[in-house]
């Protein structure tokens, strides 16, 4: 199964997430079938803080992807786009 999730980056304490799109059976950080998106928690800037292309996001999802819980909180927190 195709899932869209978060895969944790940055140094300790100061976490950056990226959005990727992968297989669920394969790590989060390892292998991956396509970056999307990051989300950075630590951002005082909007802009900054949350970026996704919602046309690749659209596309996946219309494949069969899921996203995730963390995922789908964030999309309709900051996009206008129903999941």
């Amino acid at each position: 199964m195709v899932v869209i999730r978060l895969a944790r980056h940055g140094r300790k304490n100061f976490p950056f997430y990226k959005i990727v799109v992968s297989d669920s059976r394969f790590s989060v950080k390892k292998r991956f079938i396509e970056r999307i998106g990051f989300f950075n928690p630590f951002s005082l800037v909007k802009e900054k803080k949350f970026n996704i292309n919602i046309d690749r996001f659209q596309y996946w999802i219309n494949k069969g992807a899921k996203p995730s819980d963390r995922t789908r909180n964030l999309i309709s927190k900051f996009n206008s786009i129903d999941t």
